[in-house]
């Protein structure tokens, strides 16, 4: 429920505080006077699109503000999942700069546009000429159908359901394809992949094999250089350094002990000696092993050839990506090979989780039917009231032929004015005054009882007058007193002696201008209210006493 609103600075309204109440409320004031400045005012507090034609000329913004009591609205999801502090009263506050800077606040808590919108869809209804267009949307006739069998366990079971069928038939539908890419290219994967297992790869081979072709490449040249340098320490021509280094070892050990010296000196040359020796070995059994292997060259050379044409083949660098490459395609042909068990696997899946969708769906129909015949007796007692004694509403459920969001429903209203015509399609067929009475119908009927949005009816009554004025406001006061809030903008003085709650919408010039104000009447100024939309500036008696006895009959 709407609760007050407060109005700064907003095109030409100065300043205005109003306080709501409970029921069916009526809005009233002359054309041009400023009604829909105040619904304006009003739609963009709710999240809709801001223009700074809106802020008063002069002024550097424009804010608005409004108290809601949603302690009926079941919103604590809403305000968990987007991280706002949750009271049964809230507070929306919208600002737009001259510069064109648009801010949102939901309890002074910053919020973007989008998310104010969505919470402002669930506060406040409003129905001006535009939605009348809806009625024509076969989705919102659908969930006209399902507020009225008031289904929403039954529909959000079947979402979780539809949600887990299109997944799997999703993942069903990539295996398919990802099957049918593998099998033609299945007679191709299994070469390469014979090639690369044939092959043997192991990791370091090549670096290994290149450094094995330098040795034998170079056999001769390494032999001579490691048994030269062992015959150079240890050679026989009586120039062996090994065997200078023990004389000088010996030598100076004989003098230690005159000399203590000596001894040290005699220490590191026989640690010399030790090494040198060791070295010697090696280089000589070194030398004996290297031989120049001409079969073994020619597999060596042949085997790294074999690599290098396996990496340009496949575009691979290092002989580690053709082995990541090789168990890439063993792979894929094990897919290929697990394939067909998979897909009976995922087919079978579907088939259940269809066949419990079709369940749930069956069972959305089951009581849609319930709905669509309950909806077409109360909607056209209603409509048969609101002057079209002919009227024929029908509710037309047909099978989509496929699971969809929302079901295997399509809902189609279908309307006849008359006794002579067949019910058609409601938007091809129904006049405009036609459909506003359709679209009062059907919201009194989807607004009956707590827990829903605020109504604000935007002159849903143009064009009407008489008695089928005063029974559209009588439609909207019943709506009132079923515990919803309604308001009303309205032009007939039938529909304003029926709201529990008048306010009227005027001009006034100022020291600032022209400006627009908002403020609630009281008994007395509602029979001269009344009284001049009945008969206009010059207020007669009878006027007068016309707008008393209409205030008081209703």
């Amino acid at each position: 429920m709407l609760k007050s609103i407060t109005i700064r600075n907003f095109a030409l309204i100065e300043h205005v505080e109003i306080d709501f109440s409970q029921g069916f409320s009526v809005i009233t004031g002359e054309t041009g006077h400023g009604k829909s400045v105040f619904l304006g005012a009003l739609s963009m507090l709710l999240g809709q699109r801001s223009d700074t034609k809106a802020v008063r000329e002069g002024c550097e913004r424009c804010v608005i503000e409004g108290c809601f009591d949603i302690s009926s609205l079941s919103l604590r999801p809403f305000f968990d999942s987007n991280d706002l502090d949750y009271d049964d009263e809230c507070i929306l506050r919208r600002e737009l700069s001259a510069t064109g800077r648009s801010r949102a606040f939901v309890n002074d808590t910053p919020v973007s546009v989008a998310q104010l919108k969505e919470l402002g869809a669930r506060l406040v209804d409003i129905h001006s000429q535009h939605q009348n267009l809806l009625l024509g949307d076969r989705n919102y006739q659908l969930g006209v159908l399902d507020v009225l069998a008031a289904d929403k366990e039954m529909l959000l079971s079947y979402r979780n359901g539809y949600d887990g069928y299109v997944a799997l038939r999703k993942e069903l539908d990539e295996l398919r394809r990802s099957l049918e890419e593998s099998r033609r290219d299945e007679e191709w994967l299994r070469f390469q992949l014979d090639e690369l297992e044939n092959a043997k790869l192991k990791e370091g081979e090549l670096e290994e094999l290149e450094q094995e072709m330098n040795e034998l490449s170079h056999a001769g040249e390494i032999q001579s250089a490691l048994l030269g340098a062992s015959s150079a320490l240890d050679g026989d021509d009586g120039r062996s350094m090994l065997a200078s280094l023990r004389d000088a070892s010996n030598l100076l050990s004989r003098v230690s002990v005159h000399y203590p010296a000596a001894n040290e000196l005699a220490e590191r040359l026989e640690s010399c000696y030790i090494e040198l020796r060791d070295c010697c070995d090696e280089m000589s059994q070194r030398g004996e092993r290297v031989q120049f292997a001409p079969e073994r060259m020619e597999w060596v050379e042949a085997r790294i050839a074999r690599l290098y044409d396996l990496q340009k083949k496949h575009r691979a660098s290092t002989v580690e990506e053709l082995i990541a490459l090789e168990a890439d395609f063993a792979k894929r042909v094990g897919d290929i090979t697990d394939g067909d068990g998979n897909l009976e696997m995922l087919e079978r899946r579907l088939k259940d989780a269809g066949d419990a969708l079709s369940a749930l769906a069956a069972e959305l129909t089951t009581v849609r039917k319930e709905s669509a015949a309950r909806l077409r007796k109360e909607i056209t007692g209603i409509l048969v009231n609101l002057g079209m004694p002919m009227i024929r509403f029908e509710v037309d459920i047909r099978d989509t032929g496929d699971f969809t969001p929302l079901g295997r429903d399509a809902v189609t209203f279908l309307f006849s004015a008359n006794s002579s015509s067949a019910p058609q399609p409601l938007s091809d067929v129904a006049s405009g005054g036609e459909m506003a009475r359709v679209m009062l119908a059907l919201k009194s009927l989807v607004a009956s009882g707590s827990g829903r949005p605020a109504l604000v009816f935007d002159e849903v009554d143009t064009g009407v007058s008489g008695v089928l004025a005063e029974r559209m406001g009588r439609l909207m006061q019943q709506m009132g007193t079923a515990g919803n809030q309604v308001l009303s903008i309205t032009h007939l003085p039938q529909v304003a002696a029926l709201g529990a709650h008048h306010y009227k919408v005027y001009k006034e010039e100022t020291e600032k201008g022209t400006v627009t104000n908002i403020i609630k009447l009281e008994r007395q100024a509602r029979v001269g209210e009344i009284a001049q939309m009945m008969s206009g500036e010059l207020l007669s008696d009878a006027a007068l006493e016309n707008a008393a006895l209409l205030l008081s009959q209703s």
